[in-house]
């Protein structure tokens, strides 16, 4: 029953309730899709339990029961007794399609991710004493090279889609700097779209080793450049025309954020634009879901962390120096906003 069933059934029901407690059970059951490479079997003809058994190396009482579960959820269809993928799967999670993005499980379920949804309600009443050894901000934190390694997939699309709403395509002399790059995609591909562009992506030293290694793989390694380090403690250099913030404002409060924008602007040329991709929610902070449920995330891993309205972003680039935003909405729950300095 969804949400708004719910909401709209005058009889109570504790069914709702008891979907939400069980839908650890989703988690598990693509973790273990994933795992067992259920999709790419499927994909590969494999149609009945028992020969998708055979190719999982698995019983075929656990493959019909996974299947049947994963055609609830919606990732497969089933018609007498026979699979196949929904376009989803069909696109994102069969290990040959280019957009595979099943890498992910490894950064988002694990141990220590589980662990502290667990303890939500401690982090709640004292989020500093709950996440104070576990914080995902600490410097060098080797999640962030399993993040890199993990999520690279996952941006292709959004990262082609700021380096067209920003014109990349045009040609212009251009340098980039890409902020908290990580895996490296969102600069990587302006460089693809815009051969007079030079790329310089600041993040740890072992998470510039995998944007390194994406640049390299994409044929813009030459114009790819590292700022090994902390973005608080950099030297950024100067005379950037873009500065790419991609998924990395939410993990502050307000005014940290500001700080932030307010250094980054320092170090833009005249006339020089900040890109900001984030996950931004409406004023209500409910919609659309999927923006506005990613605050969520950031109370879980995060001290101070949040999901900001375009409002709030509007209020912190004021505040920094810049001019009014534009929000471009993307494909999928994140948006891009772009100022100019």
């Amino acid at each position: 029953m969804t949400t708004q069933a719910a909401a709209s059934n005058d009889q109570p029901n504790p069914g709702f309730v008891m979907q939400i407690l069980n839908s650890y059970q989703r988690t598990a059951a693509l973790r273990a899709a994933i795992q067992l490479d259920l999709f790419t079997v499927i994909a590969e003809g494999n149609e009945t339990a028992a020969a998708i058994a055979g190719r999982c190396k698995a019983t075929e009482r656990g493959i019909r029961i996974l299947c049947d579960y994963l055609t609830i959820v919606g990732l497969l269809a089933k018609r007498d007794k026979l699979y196949s993928l929904s376009q989803d799967a069909a696109i994102f999670l069969n290990r040959k399609s280019p957009a595979y993005v099943g890498t992910i499980t490894d950064f988002l379920v694990r141990a220590e991710t589980l662990d502290v949804f667990m303890d939500l309600a401690d982090t709640i009443r004292d989020p500093e004493k709950s996440l104070r050894d576990r914080a995902v901000m600490k410097p060098e934190n080797p999640a962030w090279v399993e993040f890199a390694r993990a999520m690279g997939p996952l941006m292709t699309f959004p990262a082609a889609g700021i380096a067209e709403t920003v014109g990349a395509a045009k040609g212009e002399s251009w340098k980039v700097l890409d902020i908290a790059a990580g895996h490296g995609m969102f600069g990587i591909a302006i460089a693809q779209q815009n051969p007079n562009a030079e790329i310089f992506a600041l993040d740890w030293a072992r998470v510039l080793e995998v944007a390194c290694e994406n640049a390299k793989s994409a044929g813009v390694g030459a114009r790819h450049h590292l700022l090994p380090g902390s973005f608080f403690d950099r030297d950024l250099g100067t005379g950037y025309h873009l500065a790419l913030i991609t998924n990395f404002l939410h993990h502050f409060d307000i005014a940290t954020g500001e700080s932030i924008l307010k250094k980054v602007h320092a170090v833009l040329a005249p006339g020089g634009r900040v890109v900001i991709l984030d996950f931004i929610p409406n004023d209500d902070r409910i919609t659309p879901p999927a923006a506005a449920a990613f605050s969520m995330t950031m109370l879980g891993h995060t001290i101070a962390g949040d999901a900001y309205t375009f409002a709030e972003y509007q209020r912190m680039l004021g505040n920094a120096g810049y001019a009014s935003g534009e929000i471009h909405p993307l494909p999928g729950p994140l948006s891009v906003i772009i100022s100019q300095a």
